[in-house]
């Protein structure tokens, strides 16, 4: 007689043992039944904007303590804080739309009773109101959609085509942590516009449930994939961190706000307040990878490259 050994008892890397897999989704699935949201019913969009209040908090404006920053009016300096809110809410469209794909990707011949699967699919659902949130609160701010550049559109195409499942799983976390670290200063902070501590307390919530699917998954991927697609994750990682980290400042910005372009795209890379809040921004995240096997080789090479990973 054949006694099978459950998952959890088997499969341990660094942090431990991983805990089943249906498990995790069922408490995931439960956690959405209870603390989803409609940003079109939870949200007043009906409101003015306050004055005077910030659309990002300052010290997450790319350019804050720069010396163009210390000659910029308040004004400006709020109004720089609105076009980059609008840039990082076309940033989360972009990646939100390559992490359905890859979800969809992830469950494509797996079965569609389980746990797991129904879950990737209510992740789907939220990213899809994720992205009309943000597209209806650039459309609200009276600011442009920023779409990442032309060569950033292909590279995402390619990406999602060619990506590994621990890649796609490792990709996710790039996009959400990140973002995730600076939602969470945002929304408590009565600086900044009410409506933007909405939008981005609605995103904390559901993607904290994202991040730990994506996190198990990912450990689990990282001791079960083949040894080449744990190789080529790594090397695809790094050069996804590098782009990310390009991305995340859409130098159209300031060109929308009366600066000189290549003035402030170089103050801000010179900026040692720009890489320590980005790198701080992804430290949560680097350490995980790092625990798991991720930033390893020319890998982690690119993520230092990016700016990342100190």
């Amino acid at each position: 007689m054949t006694t099978t050994v459950p998952e959890a008892e088997v499969l341990r890397d660094a942090l431990g043992l991983l805990k089943d897999r249906e498990q995790v989704a069922e408490r995931l699935l439960d956690s959405s039944a209870k603390h989803s949201f409609d940003p079109d019913k939870e949200l007043d969009w009906d409101a003015p904007f306050e004055e005077g209040k910030w659309f990002w908090p300052p010290e997450l404006v790319s350019l804050y303590d720069t010396p163009l920053w210390k000659r910029m009016s308040e004004e400006q300096r709020i109004l720089l804080s609105r076009h980059e809110a609008a840039a990082l809410a076309s940033l989360g469209i972009w990646f939100e739309l390559i992490l359905m794909q890859l979800l969809v990707r992830h469950v494509y011949d797996k079965a569609a009773t389980s746990a797991h699967v129904r879950y990737a699919l209510t992740e789907i659902e939220d990213e899809c109101r994720h992205s009309k949130m943000f597209a209806r609160l650039i459309a609200h701010g009276g600011t442009p959609w920023y779409p990442v550049s032309r060569a950033h559109q292909n590279l995402g195409r390619v990406f999602k085509t060619i990506s590994t499942t621990p890649g796609s799983f490792t990709a996710t976390l790039l996009g959400e942590e990140i973002l995730d670290w600076m939602q969470r200063l945002t929304f408590p902070d009565e600086r900044v516009q009410p409506l933007i501590r909405g939008v981005t307390r609605i995103h904390v919530i559901e993607e904290a449930r994202h991040v730990r699917y994506a996190r198990e998954e990912l450990r689990r991927q990282m001791l079960t994939a083949p040894r080449w697609s744990q190789e080529f994750t790594r090397i695809t990682s790094g050069e996804f961190a590098r782009v990310f980290s390009v991305a995340f400042v859409n130098p159209e910005v300031y060109t929308d706000v009366g600066l000189d372009r290549r003035q402030a795209m170089a103050q801000v890379k010179a900026s040692g307040h720009r890489r320590e809040v980005m790198r701080t921004g992804a430290r949560k995240l680097t350490d995980f990878l790092d625990d798991i096997g991720v930033l390893r080789g020319v890998g982690r090479r690119m993520w230092k490259a990016s700016g990342l990973l100190a």
